[in-house]
């Protein structure tokens, strides 16, 4: 078993016994712990400091010249005799291979969660909506103009 479906039959043991939903993660990690279904390893406090990192670093920001609040740090995923490493820098320091891949792997994963927010609206829509359907805009170019003339006109 995975350690995602380890975690997934956690969260459904916490369902069969408290059947409290919706119920916040750290109210089911908070029952894991105490009912001894999760312990943390070595390697899930390195993990964990790993990640927090991470999130740091994409919650960095600085203005630059031209008034625009730019995110500082950057991860590009690189894979190294079979195995994947994210590498992070800084944006003003970084060379151009290093921020071509972040920006590139940034965009395809907007698209998966685009991709995979269209199959979940699609399916309510199917499957659970009495009413009517859900609709989303997928061209985000009025989104990003409206942003931009916010910012002029402040």
């Amino acid at each position: 078993m995975s350690h995602s479906e380890q975690m997934q039959e956690i969260y459904s043991m916490y369902l069969e016994e408290k059947g409290a939903v919706p119920v916040t993660m750290h109210e089911v990690a908070d029952w894991a712990i105490r009912q001894r279904h999760w312990q943390p390893q070595p390697s899930d406090l390195v993990s964990r400091c790993a990640e927090e990192l991470s999130r740091a670093l994409r919650n960095e920001y600085f203005t630059d010249p031209q008034g625009r609040r730019v995110r500082a740090k950057h991860a590009a995923t690189v894979k190294e005799n079979q195995q994947s490493f994210t590498y992070w820098d800084d944006i003003r320091t970084a060379s151009r291979e290093h921020m071509e891949l972040a920006f590139q792997q940034r965009r395809v994963s907007i698209v998966a969660d685009c991709r995979q927010l269209h199959n979940d609206v699609d399916s309510y829509n199917d499957n659970n909506n009495d009413g009517m359907p859900v609709q989303m805009v997928w061209d985000f170019t009025y989104d990003i103009q409206e942003h931009d003339e916010f910012k002029r006109t402040g």
